[in-house]
């Protein structure tokens, strides 16, 4: 019996799937590398503590990592944690299974959390920020008890823009994730080695690679949470407005003190004629320099926060 034969579109779509997961993979990969080495994230001899939670984020956080373990010049260890909430329905089987595959060392913590902010929080109030707070006691309990140096989260990109916006429109900072920082008890360096990742990039790579997700009952199905408003925010803003993200994400690297109000951070009180021109001097209100992204296209237009702005009108 003859075997059955493939067709050629078959076959030039397989090939396209699998030419767009490798420009994929290297992309996010070399992402990571770069943030690593950028903010030095993970030196010689560290043990990482990845937080993994079940979700498309901390499965490839894991995934790149274990692929950086493997190819990079320097040595250090991963160890695999997952926080078990005791909430109801969670398939306490699915990441064992999953990490016993890899050969990948790690520690499911028990604890029932889920009760606690039940217990705690007024029906109709969102449960993020106290269910937080107990997740990080006990991951930072947890990364003692294992001897890690760092503990790895699983924040991307949209992340810190979407933080950026909630610190902005709701506590009157502004602040966002920062990739690299101190733990609240001092011991600890939490770091976010996908911070230059794009959250549709990791959604598509989850996809590829069929990670068993584990969907939270706990806060993914809570409909009135203001970080879910700035999300569909900005991926409205990424689909009407391309480029957009990418300039907010450029400017929290690109941070000009003096142009601010933060009299902390500059001194405003000694500024006077006699000392230099600082960044600049008075270029508060000078169009954005953006013509020299496009070239050849003079009479193309740029949508810049809903305005439409000819790039003629830029130079």
């Amino acid at each position: 019996m003859s075997e059955p034969t493939i067709t050629a579109p078959a076959t030039e779509e397989k090939s396209a799937e699998h030419y767009a997961f490798v420009k994929l993979s290297k992309r996010l990969r070399r992402q990571v590398g770069n943030a690593i080495s950028d903010f030095n994230m993970i030196e010689d001899g560290d043990r990482v503590m990845v937080c993994l939670s079940g979700g498309k984020d901390s499965y490839a956080l894991l995934d790149l990592l274990l692929h950086l373990k493997a190819h990079a010049p320097i040595a250090f260890d991963i160890v695999a944690v997952n926080l078990d909430q005791k909430q109801p329905g969670f398939p306490e089987q699915v990441l064992p299974e999953y990490l016993t595959s890899l050969g990948v060392e790690y520690k499911i913590v028990e604890e029932d959390t889920y009760s606690i902010v039940m217990d705690k929080l007024e029906a109709g109030k969102t449960t993020c920020s106290l269910c937080s707070r107990l997740r990080r006691g006990i991951l930072y309990r947890t990364a003692s008890e294992l001897g890690a140096t760092k503990i790895a989260l699983g924040h991307h990109r949209d992340d810190m823009l979407e933080t950026l916006l909630l610190n902005m429109f709701y506590g009157g900072t502004m602040k966002s994730m920062p990739p690299k920082l101190m733990s609240d008890n001092g011991q600890h360096m939490v770091i976010r080695p996908l911070a230059y990742c794009k959250e549709k990039d990791i959604i598509a790579y989850a996809q590829s690679k069929a990670f068993p997700i584990i969907p939270c009952n706990l806060c993914g199905s809570q409909d009135n949470l203001q970080r879910q408003a700035i999300k569909t925010m900005l991926q409205d803003w990424d689909q009407r407005f391309p480029g957009r993200l990418e300039s907010m994400f450029r400017s929290l690297q690109q941070v000009v003190p003096s142009h601010l109000l933060d009299g902390r951070h500059f001194d405003f009180k000694q500024l006077n004629t006699q000392t230099e021109v600082v960044d600049g001097g008075d270029v508060g209100f000078d169009k954005p320099n953006l013509a020299k992204r496009y070239t050849g296209q003079d009479s193309a237009v740029l949508s810049i926060l809903g305005e439409e702005i000819t790039i003629t009108e830029l130079k």
